[in-house]
């Protein structure tokens, strides 16, 4: 495998990135010889498989550097920031800001007690705000490469009313305007910035929302290819949007769904 990132001292700054498309997608890129900091949130019982993922990451022969913090923290991102930057040294560059945080609520609107002001705030800020507030840091510490892309996963949810989703719903409509902006603002900077809209995949925060079986086979039914979205289908996609040759790719809202979105 062509390891094209090897020489350029390239890291990518993944968030949430211990399950799901975001460990994918840093698999994917260590594969290709960019180094890796990490952030997740997990509990003491899930760490061995965490970190078992992660040693396999490092055995690409890339360096990882994780952090188990909440990363809507101010001051754990100065932290992160701060020990990242140590660590790529003077050479060193963050090529891509991943965004993956999954946390959010799922509850209907009209239970008892049901969706509150604060399940909505929450979601909004680890699921959009978080974004902006990352690349606004990495930027002002002087992180970011030349060229560096800002990355993050959106749904089908942002524009369609979901039983039990409205609040990362509202979440993902957010995150796509502020990554449109980003692309907007940022560009004098160097920095693209889009968002990957993923199909339906069978990850453990997709099967957090009630009905999900329904919701599986309809995306199965829709497919082209009559099968789901695969966490590997995304992270390739990443891995195309880090090459030089994707340069010109910025604010955009693009399907990764083997065209199930278009049915």
């Amino acid at each position: 495998m062509v390891k094209e990132f090897a020489s350029k001292q390239y890291w990518a700054l993944v968030l949430g990135g211990s399950s799901g498309l975001g460990l994918a997608a840093a698999y994917k890129l260590a594969s290709h010889g960019m180094h890796l900091c990490i952030v997740h949130r997990n509990a003491g019982v899930e760490m061995e498989a965490v970190n078992a993922a992660f040693e396999a990451i490092r055995a690409t022969g890339v360096e990882v550097v994780t952090f188990n913090i909440n990363a809507a923290q101010a001051e754990r991102r100065t932290l992160v920031l701060q020990e990242l930057q140590k660590k790529m040294g003077a050479e060193g560059r963050v090529r891509c800001l991943l965004h993956s945080v999954a946390k959010g609520t799922l509850k209907a609107m009209t239970d008892d007690p049901g969706l509150q002001h604060d399940d909505l705030m929450i979601t909004l800020e680890h699921m959009a705000v978080n974004l902006y507030d990352w690349t606004r840091a990495v930027w002002e510490q002087g992180l970011f490469a030349a060229d560096a892309r800002v990355l993050s996963f959106t749904s089908e949810g942002s524009s369609r009313a979901w039983k039990h989703y409205a609040a990362v719903s509202a979440a993902k409509a957010a995150l796509e305007a502020i990554s449109r902006s980003i692309a907007l603002e940022f560009a004098p900077y160097g920095i693209r910035s889009n968002c990957l809209q993923a199909g339906v995949t069978d990850t453990r925060s997709l099967r957090m929302i009630p009905g999900h079986e329904a919701l599986l086979a309809h995306s199965i039914a829709r497919s082209p290819f009559q099968r789901l979205t695969t966490a590997d289908d995304v992270a390739n996609m990443v891995y195309l949007l880090c090459k030089d040759e994707a340069a010109w790719v910025n604010g955009a809202i693009i399907p990764v769904d083997g065209g199930a979105h278009i049915q």
